[in-house]
């Protein structure tokens, strides 16, 4: 078959080939344009034209300043489309960036006196003035100082009052310490051995499962020890050791007298219960001492403090929780001493009085520590980056040559709270003595080496000696921030309010507090007496 197609492209021809003559012929037309093409392109034209004529009069209308309806469409978009650089979005940018960066002016507030005190005055302004890019950079840096100024001072108050919020003892936490001693004094069921004489044998049981709580807050222990208690798979297996001062002891031991946790066995003690803390000096707690009378002095107070303008508001947060009476008190140090308070005890969980348990804490005698002292929960790696994020550099000051010589500052640090406590390898360590030794270097150097609390010694002094466990086994930060959710802080085992929000304060985070406020008896006649509230 053979095909033949004319020059002119109007013939087709096609031959069937092997000596076949027929053929056909096939004639083709060109197109013709119809009248209803003609119409709708008319048309279609007209309106484009009518549209053109609409925007670029409303663009002339508004001038050459202002590009706030669809006339700038054009000027927006055109030369993306073309490729072509706009000269205006190249140089009013670089304007802008040089005035607010300051290699203008040195004074934010140079663009007047009367500085726009809100977002819509200085758009009013803005579009009244119809200034320059250069004015319009100046005005902008000048409201954003002051409205960054005003938020400083803001931030600070709150962290004034935050603070003189969580260093006050709340009424109710002192009627109830009031009414217990009152019991104490008054009600022989409010003076009851603890634990009762036939299970005094359980409290050196090392098959047993031993916590220790050391805390002069009632309330707090009593939340603490009724939540281990009521999520333990074998509550009598369990025994909780609760240490107190001497004011506290006759309180804390009227409540869990009248508020007995059977079958799990309680025991409550002061410090000078115990025949190591009477017998002699104990060094950790003079040098505890000395911290005490040296931050009493620290910079002047909260008042110094707060009259620093050129520090930053989380910096002052931070200098002001580290004068918070909590740091100065012997139950949050007496936890260096735990080989000597319990010399028949192999391993301890130690539980702050700020945390709450929600799972049976027993599977923790099985975590193998691999002859580490200290069974801890890291602080650098988490979904939470806000709370997940500390490195020694957040605790130590690394511009001081005795901690740049001796520590890496990207080592990641882990937290006290709820912590798995070898108290057999520990008797083999000087790690008390290591803590004694730089809270005596801290004070010597003018409290620079750290300034907050007892994490940053204790954090030296188990250098070396920390096994890390699983995050779940202790979830941090519910006192400090509201980023957690219910339901994250339901799945964890223990939940640990640091912070100075803490629950039993009006400052707690209410989304959270009923996690707390759960384990509390709101029916109990002292709770009640004392408008004590979920």
């Amino acid at each position: 078959m053979q095909l033949h197609i004319s020059p002119s492209m109007r013939h087709v021809t096609v031959f069937p080939g092997k000596g076949v003559r027929e053929f056909i012929k096939v004639k083709v037309t060109s197109r013709r344009l119809s009248y209803k093409m003609v119409i709708y392109s008319l048309l279609f034209m007209t309106f484009l034209l009518r549209f053109i004529f609409v925007l670029t009069a409303m663009d002339t209308i508004e001038g050459e300043t202002q590009c706030s309806s669809l006339g700038c469409i054009g000027k927006r978009l055109g030369p993306r489309m073309w490729r072509r650089p706009d000269s205006a979005s190249v140089t009013v940018p670089e304007e802008i960036y040089r005035v607010l960066e300051g290699a203008e002016t040195d004074d934010p507030t140079a663009a007047g006196s009367d500085v726009p005190q809100t977002l819509e005055e200085f758009i009013a302004e803005m579009k009244s003035d119809r200034t320059d890019a250069k004015t319009f950079a100046l005005r902008l840096r000048a409201m954003v100082s002051l409205l960054d100024q005003k938020t400083r001072v803001a931030k600070i108050q709150e962290y004034l009052y935050r603070h003189v919020a969580s260093s006050s003892i709340p009424k109710p936490l002192h009627c109830l310490a009031l009414r217990l001693a009152q019991e104490h004094s008054t009600n022989v069921r409010a003076r009851h051995q603890l634990p009762a004489p036939e299970r005094v044998p359980a409290l050196v049981d090392p098959e047993l499962y031993h916590f220790v709580l050391a805390s002069d807050n009632v309330l707090a222990a009593a939340v603490v020890a009724a939540s281990l208690v009521a999520n333990a798979l074998r509550p009598g297996s369990v025994v909780l050791h609760v240490i107190t001062d001497r004011k506290t002891y006759a309180p804390m031991q009227a409540w869990f007298s009248l508020h007995p946790l059977a079958p799990a066995v309680v025991e409550v003690k002061a410090l000078h219960h115990f025949d190591w803390f009477t017998r002699g000096r104990v060094p950790v707690m003079e040098a505890m001492e000395k911290d005490r009378a040296a931050r009493s002095h620290f910079r002047g107070g909260s008042s110094a403090i707060v009259a620093n303008v050129s520090e930053k508001p989380i910096i002052v947060a931070a200098k002001l929780q580290a004068l918070s009476p909590k740091y100065h008190s012997v139950m949050n140090h007496i936890r260096i001493h735990l080989p000597e308070l319990f010399p028949s005890l192999n391993k301890v969980v130690f539980l702050d009085d700020d945390v709450v348990v929600q799972a049976d804490l027993s599977p923790l005698w099985d975590i193998d520590l691999q002859g580490k002292v200290n069974g801890a929960v890291e602080t650098c790696r988490g979904a939470d980056k806000f709370v997940m994020s500390k490195r020694l550099k957040h605790y130590l000051n690394f511009s001081h040559p005795l901690i740049s010589k001796n520590f890496q500052p990207d080592e990641c640090a882990w937290a006290y709270g709820m912590n798995v406590f070898d108290l057999e390898a520990w008797r083999k360590t000087n790690i008390s003595v290591t803590y004694y030794h730089w809270l005596q270097k801290n004070l010597e150097s003018d409290l620079s080496l750290w300034q907050l609390g007892t994490l940053p010694p204790g954090l030296i002094a188990f250098h070396g000696h920390v096994q890390v466990i699983d995050p779940y086994w202790h979830m941090l930060g519910l006192g400090y921030q509201e980023n957690t959710t219910v339901e994250d802080a339901e799945k964890a085992a223990v939940i640990h309010f640091n912070g100075r929000a803490k629950p039993w304060l009006d400052i707690a985070f209410p989304e959270i507090r009923p996690l707390w406020a759960k384990y509390l008896n709101l029916s109990d006649k002292l709770i009640r007496a004392c408008n004590i509230r979920a």
